[in-house]
């Protein structure tokens, strides 16, 4: 019992056909550091030496030869166990069976899914892939479409967590350095499935003629890196404890980012600062804590830049919601609220490194959320950075007092005229739109379309909430304030309610574009981060940047406008019987 205690096992079912037979294995599992590298193409490998999963939608298995595939599983499998295996996942989608025992399986994401699911299916390939991970180097042979190549990319990432404070069985002074292992995913690209197997079913318009072929550039390789990386950067910040991701780790993550990217350092306001500045959200929220609040901000303002976009994140690096206190159970994970911020840093990384033509800002609004002698206490009235008073009656909602600080900010001072709010806000968002789908709230219709398109091309999902200020920010009223932070009625749209909280800081009649983006619950899965929201902004943004694939697939500005007649002619030259992937 000792010895199970200490190992990190996993156990995988494996079943075959209609008529399944369960094989149970188990394998320990290392605190190794993994790195993900992506290539386009099938490199010769012998599975006993490296392990290998190819993974795919059945219509993309079954349009494959054994010519494509035989490189990564000779000399272990044959033709026929391949044909084999082929035929027991299409009858059974969602399954895996091994070809080769603990060295090459093979798996088929689900054929269908709902309008409101990501084409890709990357759900269900992130399942998929932690649930066959093995604890050496190992390929995984990743079978689909262009357009849904992005998607698929950052949820394998994702599916290979950073951090771990794990110390193996021996103590701590005699543990080995943990070693590096490499997963190599490597791509192959189908151009046309048969009818009616669901893979074409796109509700977003047109698809961009960019994504209709079976190529990879070496340009598109770097995007994908770039995504994959940044999301297991964020996902690292969110898992890491507050005692060791404080304000002031958080602070040099920032700085870090910024120095990788050869920019300026950030613009810094922290403790006192905040509140002789007028910030007194940010400060109010994080003064009781030992390492003091601070809004940090990074830059990139390319010299013909004629729109400027600000992001800004909620960094609550731990919430024990203040006097207003969480109960036990419910204060556990609270590392995790600093979520938002961090996909925030890692978009900013992702998407500068894809050189955009936009002032692209990164506003990080770290603090703790405390109890001590200077904590904020019900009843207590903060002036903001708009000027407008609050009246505090409920210290754990926190996260709204912050981010109107910052997006007031990155309007009076960075000039922003599109401001995205991303973050862990409520509860109540898992209640309204699920696990998975992040909930928006804006005040134009069309970028509330496309940020909904583009979660689902991006797979980080998305749906709107109603926006509504007429009807629900009456929530918000107070006898001696501007406003309270907290509504009045937990039963009325909590959700949207908070977003418009944020939206009055910058003036409901505010003349720019503004997205709220509460990913309270699709932050995480299980007790991981997922680094949700970089790929959804880095997709949301694409048009602006270098990359071909980022801006292919952006949401068109008018989802709703006939293809372009190079779209259309793309369309049909897709439609012809296409060669094979290697061809």
């Amino acid at each position: 019992m000792s010895i199970l205690r200490t190992l990190s096992t996993f156990i995988s079912v494996v079943k075959y056909n209609k008529h399944p037979t369960v094989y149970v294995t188990v394998r320990s599992m290392s605190n190794a550091t993994v790195n993900i590298k992506f290539r386009h193409g099938l490199t010769a490998s012998d599975p006993e030496r490296q392990p290998v999963l190819v993974v795919g939608q059945v219509a993309h298995l079954d349009s494959l030869t054994w010519h494509d595939v035989r490189c990564k599983l000779e000399p272990r499998v044959t033709e026929e166990a391949w044909r084999r295996g082929v035929a027991c996942v299409s009858a059974s989608p969602g399954d895996c069976v091994e070809l080769w025992p603990r060295a090459a399986a093979l798996a088929a994401l689900p054929a269908r899914r709902s309008r409101h699911a990501a084409p890709s299916r990357c759900h269900a390939l992130a399942k998929l892939v932690r649930g066959l991970q093995r604890s050496t180097d190992e390929f995984i042979v990743l079978v689909c479409r262009k357009r849904d190549v992005y998607a698929s990319c950052v949820s394998i990432a994702r599916s290979f967590p950073l951090y771990s404070a794990r110390s193996g069985a021996a103590p701590l002074a005699a543990a080995p350095p943990p070693r590096t292992r490499t997963v190599a995913v490597e791509i192959l690209l189908v151009r046309r499935t048969p009818d009616g197997d669901g893979s074409d079913d796109d509700d977003d318009g047109p698809v961009d003629p960019y994504l209709l072929d079976n190529t990879l550039s070496s340009e598109d390789l770097a995007t994908l890196q770039d995504a994959a990386d940044a999301t297991r950067l964020a996902a690292r910040i969110a898992d890491t404890p507050a005692n060791i991701m404080n304000v002031d780790k958080f602070i040099e993550e920032a700085c870090q980012v910024a120095k990788d990217l050869e920019l300026a350092e950030p613009t810094i306001i922290r403790g006192e600062e905040l509140r002789a500045r007028g910030m007194g959200g940010l400060y109010g929220v994080g003064r009781a804590a030992a390492c003091p609040p601070a809004l940090v901000a990074l830059h990139y303002r390319p010299a013909a830049a004629t729109r400027t976009v600000a992001w800004v994140g909620k960094g609550i690096v731990y919430d024990t919601g203040g006097l207003s206190i969480k109960a036990r159970t419910s204060m556990v994970g609270m590392k995790g609220d600093c979520a938002g911020a961090a996909a925030v840093l890692g978009a900013f990384a992702a998407a500068v490194r894809a050189r955009p033509s936009i002032a692209l800002h990164a506003v990080l609004c770290l603090a703790e959320n405390a109890v001590g002698p200077l904590a904020t206490r019900p009843d207590d009235i903060h002036q903001l950075y708009s000027g407008r008073t609050v009246e505090i009656n409920n210290t754990d909602a926190e996260g709204r007092l912050v981010l109107s600080d910052g997006v007031v900010y990155a309007s009076r001072d960075l000039r922003a005229d599109v401001i995205v709010d991303v973050a862990t806000l409520t509860g109540a968002q898992g209640t309204a739109t699920g696990k998975y789908h992040a909930a928006l709230v804006c005040n134009r219709g069309r970028l509330e379309a496309r940020a909904a398109a583009a979660g689902r091309r991006a797979g980080d999902l998305a749906h709107a909430l109603p926006f509504a200020p007429d009807l629900h920010f009456a929530e918000f009223s107070s006898a001696v304030a501007d406003m309270r932070n907290s509504v009045a009625d937990r039963n009325n749209a909590q959700p949207s309610c908070a977003g418009l909280f944020i939206l009055a800081h910058l003036g409901f009649d505010f003349p720019g574009d503004w997205l709220h983006v509460d990913m309270a619950a699709p932050a995480h899965s299980g007790e991981r981060a997922t680094g949700y929201g970089v790929a959804l902004l880095s997709v949301l943004f694409g048009e602006y940047t270098n990359s071909k694939l980022l801006r292919a697939l952006c949401p068109p500005s008018s989802p709703s406008s006939p293809p372009t007649p190079a779209a259309a002619a793309a369309a049909a030259a897709a439609a012809a019987p296409a060669p094979s992937p290697d061809s």
